[in-house]
């Protein structure tokens, strides 16, 4: 199930230079609600239900957190920023530029301001064949139709022509280089949330840590002491069977593959939670196992101070996890620091994401990407 909401929108203008205005508007909706990941090719059609110019069309497909229902308030907010003024007038008029949403997955919505998918696209050419370059594998859930069928029955006869492509904002991170990303970080940083978005915006394969079904992490918040050192080897060994059975599947030099862990954090937390002795003993056999285990081309540290995590952990709401102490958090920071430094071999980039939402703020985000996307170049 996907993280996040598919977005088809539609863009059009006849006014002014059409192709900045197109452009223009789809890196504002890249920059202020999702990401932008592909773009169809642009046509030239006739005005359709009135006489005017001819519009440039095309259409593109968002990955976002926010509901439609905001998209819709931040696409009406980008056509005035772009200068088009809705008019009260009854039918269709000329307008620098004109966004519309298409289709939310598969959904249907039926409100006085949003309906989905949207009640006439069946009937516009300059709609559909935009729609059939983004190669979706959508059906729409009230006539049971693909793109191609769709087109195929369409009344609408006026033509669509091919004028050229438009850049798409997604293309210059280039993430794919690293092949294998590892994200990492401190209970409540966010690793998991941040390793899907990629995943998804980028179509990576993804590995997530099954935490949820260890038995012995209730039992460990509740008396450390006593369940730490199994605690510890299960995760050492779960971590170990996964990620070979996961990379395993995987070509890593063809693959494009985000984990929301690598194995090497199973030493970070047992040297905070284990004693000395109990230590130098699962460090035997972590050595033994690390050495097997495939480097990801880039290691993504999240860094965030504790106030931030104690919050996160408060709102995602895992009763085991509410008693965890701050001191218990500061040591797992300093222990993944540390660590890290000592790694002369491992390829980090450390990120510090206290100031950061990467849900519900976008440039913050494409922030986290340009960084990554800067260690490429180093």
């Amino acid at each position: 199930m996907r993280s996040q909401n598919q977005v088809v929108i539609s863009l059009g203008s006849n006014q002014g230079n059409r192709i900045e205005n197109i452009q223009n508007a789809i890196n504002l909706i890249h920059k202020n609600i999702g990401t932008v990941i592909r773009i169809s090719r642009l046509y030239e059609t006739p005005s359709w239900g009135f006489e005017s110019d001819a519009f440039y069309n095309c259409a593109l497909v968002l990955h976002t957190h926010r509901s439609v229902e905001t998209v819709l308030e931040k696409i009406l907010a980008i056509e005035k920023t772009l200068g088009r003024i809705r008019s009260t007038q009854d039918g269709y008029q000329a307008r620098t530029i004109d966004l519309d949403i298409i289709s939310c997955d598969e959904r249907i919505i039926d409100s006085p301001d949003l309906q989905v998918p949207h009640p006439q696209m069946q009937h516009r050419l300059f709609v559909l064949q935009p729609l059939n370059d983004l190669l979706l594998d959508w059906i729409h859930p009230v006539l049971k139709k693909s793109i191609p069928e769709l087109i195929a029955i369409t009344s609408d006869n006026s033509t669509c022509t091919v004028v050229g492509n438009l850049a798409s904002p997604i293309e210059k991170f280039e993430l794919q280089h690293f092949n294998y990303i590892a994200i990492e970080g401190n209970i409540g940083a966010g690793k998991t949330t941040l390793a899907t978005k990629i995943s998804e915006d980028f179509n990576a394969k993804l590995i997530l840590e099954g935490f949820a079904d260890n038995p012995f992490l209730p039992k460990f918040y509740k008396d450390q002491a006593r369940y730490a050192f199994p605690l510890e080897m299960s995760f050492l060994a779960d971590r170990y069977l996964q990620l070979s059975d996961d990379l395993a599947q995987f070509d890593l030099f063809k693959d494009f593959i985000v984990a929301d862990y690598h194995i090497f954090k199973s030493l970070i937390f047992a040297k905070v939670t284990l004693g000395e002795d109990e230590f130098r003993l699962y460090k035997t056999m972590f050595d033994i196992i690390y050495k097997e285990m495939p480097k990801p081309g880039l290691y993504v540290y999240l860094y965030q101070n504790t106030p931030r995590l104690l919050e996160n952990i408060r709102k995602r709401g895992r009763s085991y996890e509410q008693e965890i102490p701050a001191e218990y958090l500061d040591k797992i920071n300093r222990g993944y620091l540390d660590y890290i430094k000592s790694q002369s071999n491992l390829n980090v980039l450390i990120i510090d994401v206290s100031d950061y939402d990467f849900v519900e703020n976008q440039e913050d985000y494409l922030q986290i990407l340009d960084l990554i996307s800067a260690k490429i170049k180093v």
